[in-house]
């Protein structure tokens, strides 16, 4: 491990990369504790004190603590990611998204430039929100003051503009990583926000301890279900289903090609942690329009059901996974392009006959594969539900024990390494594990 730590620093391309996504992280975290002006910090803390628990902390744990300091990066990557899902949804039902998607680069420039298009778009639409929210917050029960004191339309319109443009730059941020840095952006975003919040779950825990309201044996038992969970998370994402493949040999001049055996890898949980990050955008939709009214009851009782206390809320999120995953491999994977390029080369799945026969074929095993996986993924999801209700352990560490954050944590972490361990053996250089290289989802 520290001779492959000691490689990265001999490769230049790989070095500055790797310094360049660390500068980039660091001024995203830098960029999150600037307020957005007009805003009374201490009021505001003293309000998301008491309403401890719900969608604010899923939210501010997406937004890397910034939303419930109300700074300029307090939308975080949200609003991109639901534009990038509108425009997913719409490339599968709507012609014209889904020719954009066949024209290879100039095609995904177009979307890009769309997803960008609609993420200032919703962003506006929740800077709005959540303007109004702040402005309709009481009086603070210690300071009995206002969280903001000159409410109006000039607020308003200053909250929506810095926010959006704090959302707008974060994007541009993920971008320059997964261009210029190492790993994917957007994902290290996120990544990095969530990690952000670990160092306060343990101080938060061990305070509890210190204060005897939890019992040692039961700190044992959270520190063995965190190790068997990444374990097991670990073992999902790394999973494969393996189909062989034969190559007939052919004669090109005086060289014979072909022959040899391969195989397909398709892995148990293809879509990696977009799921679980699409599920989660979706899900806080609700708590977005209640900022929209924050005085209707009906709204409020809507609301409600989408409270993360609730079983309702779990149901429909975990089920959303399920939903995603499928709808996510759909799109990663075609199985009809890969029967295709096959048939292209001269390669069969012994027992199949190629084209149609063999699409469906790897279509029929990539479908009851990626049932499992789906499932599991949501099992892990919903798994910080029962041990704050069994253990009374706070959400904020809880998340650490399953959920969205240790899924996306792991995820993104494997896939990072898997880049890290391409640019190494690339150059002749050892990996970080000498038996078994580290598998990347994709």
């Amino acid at each position: 491990m520290i001779k492959s730590i000691q490689s990265i620093f001999r490769i230049p391309e790989l070095k500055n990369r790797i310094l360049f996504t660390l500068g980039i992280l660091v001024v995203y975290r830098i960029g999150g504790h600037v307020p957005v002006p007009g805003i009374n910090a201490q009021a505001l803390f003293d309000f998301f004190q008491q309403a401890q628990g719900g969608l604010f902390d899923l939210w501010d744990m997406f937004a890397g603590g910034a939303f419930k300091q109300a700074t300029v990066f307090a939308l975080g990557i949200m609003p991109y990611i639901s534009a990038s899902i509108i425009l997913q949804l719409l490339g599968a039902v709507v012609p014209y998204f889904q020719k954009l998607q066949k024209e290879g680069e100039e095609g995904r420039k177009k979307i890009t430039q769309l997803t960008r298009y609609g993420t200032v778009a919703i962003s506006l639409m929740q800077a709005y929100g959540l303007a109004i929210f702040l402005q309709n917050i009481g009086p603070s029960s210690v300071t009995g003051e206002l969280v903001v004191p000159q409410p109006g339309i000039g607020f308003i319109m200053l909250t929506m503009i810095t926010m959006a443009s704090g959302c707008v730059l974060i994007m541009w941020l993920g971008e320059q990583i997964t261009e210029r840095g190492i790993g994917n952006g957007i994902s290290l975003i996120i990544f990095i926000g969530i990690i952000a919040q670990f160092p306060n779950a343990i101080f938060s825990e061990i305070m509890q301890l210190k204060g005897g309201n939890r019992a040692p044996l039961t700190e044992v038992f959270l520190l063995a279900l965190m190790i068997g969970t990444i374990a097991f998370v670990v073992w999902l994402t790394q999973g494969t289903r393996k189909i062989p493949v034969q190559y007939a040999k052919r004669v090109v001049g005086r060289k014979i090609y072909g022959g040899q055996s391969t195989h397909i890898p398709l892995k148990v949980n293809t879509a990696g942690v977009m799921p679980i990050i699409f599920a989660q955008s979706i899900m806080f939709l609700p708590s977005t329009i209640k900022t929209f009214f924050p005085n209707s009851e009906f709204v409020a009782t809507i609301v409600g059901y989408f409270d993360y206390q609730s079983i309702v809320y779990w149901i429909i999120y975990g089920t959303m996974i399920v939903f995603f995953t499928y709808f996510y491999t759909a799109i990663a994977l075609n199985p009809v392009d890969v029967a295709d390029n096959m048939k292209k080369y001269g390669g069969f799945i012994p027992g199949v006959r190629p084209g149609k026969r063999t699409s469906e074929y790897i279509d029929n095993i990539l479908t009851r594969v990626t049932l499992p996986g789906s499932i599991f993924l949501a099992i892990v999801a919903i798994l910080p539900y029962f041990i704050t209700k069994m253990t009374k352990v706070n959400f904020d560490l809880a998340s650490f024990y399953g959920g969205t954050s240790l899924l996306i944590i792991v995820g993104v972490a494997l896939d990072t390494l898997q880049q890290i361990e391409s640019h190494l053996m690339m150059r002749h250089y050892d990996g970080f594990m000498k038996s078994g290289r580290i598998k990347g989802r994709r």
